[in-house]
């Protein structure tokens, strides 16, 4: 009950009127976010299923490449072409704040830039097919890492979406309406007040002009 939680004073009115206004701002901007969330994660939604897709495909292509060598190399030779490898990767990892969510930025570069230097073996010796599958794990390693960037983005908005969705259910179910309650309560309490007060200063005043009318009577006599 909205009397047993508020006192029923002026001072409190008014600190219940702008807890009133402060929450019903608060719910107004939290909906505004939930909705820009929701917007944005569709968004990558949609941009994690494409990248998913080719990454899937670009993934089917190298093991089926790799089937292939494997049935045209002795696997002597085929771990002996892997062992060494010449390329390096390096990975970097930033974060870019989108509606107060920290989602990762990655990016990575390679130890040199030419383009061959995926191939660790001589091509005198191996099978075109190996020459497919490791270039097809090449180009889909920018799309894989995108996708990891992209799902990792994906959970952290729906968390924050989450978050945001139970503030403003608390804000619409449970606080804007306690707060309207505890000032419809202190004003019925403060209008209950006032009316007393008026009936007994009304009661005072005729007991003044009794009192008054009774000293002339005794006064005339």
């Amino acid at each position: 009950m909205a009397g047993s939680q508020v006192n029923p004073t002026r001072m409190e009115l008014t600190r219940q009127k702008q807890k009133l206004v402060t929450a019903v701002k608060g719910h107004r901007l939290l909906k505004d976010k939930r909705d820009e969330l929701m917007r944005q994660f569709l968004d990558l939604a949609r941009e994690n299923m494409e990248l998913r897709r080719k990454v899937e495909e670009g993934i089917r292509n190298a093991n089926r490449n790799f089937v292939l060598a494997k049935a045209g190399m002795s696997e002597e030779a085929l771990k002996s072409a892997l062992m060494a490898p010449k390329q390096e990767v390096y990975l970097t990892e930033g974060k870019k704040n989108v509606m107060s969510v920290d989602i990762p930025v990655l990016d990575y570069k390679t130890r040199t830039a030419d383009e061959n230097d995926i191939y660790s073996y001589g091509f005198a010796f191996t099978s075109g097919d190996l020459d497919g599958a490791v270039k097809s794990l090449a180009d889909v390693f920018p799309d894989m890492l995108k996708l990891a960037e992209v799902e990792k983005s994906c959970q952290l908005m729906s968390a924050e979406i989450e978050k945001t969705r139970r503030r403003v259910n608390a804000l619409e179910h449970v606080i804007i309406p306690q707060t309207q309650e505890n000032i419809r309560y202190i004003s019925m309490k403060l209008d209950e007040n006032e009316r007393s007060t008026q009936v007994r200063l009304m009661k005072v005043k005729d007991m003044l002009l009794e009192d008054a009318h009774h000293y002339k009577e005794r006064a005339e006599e």
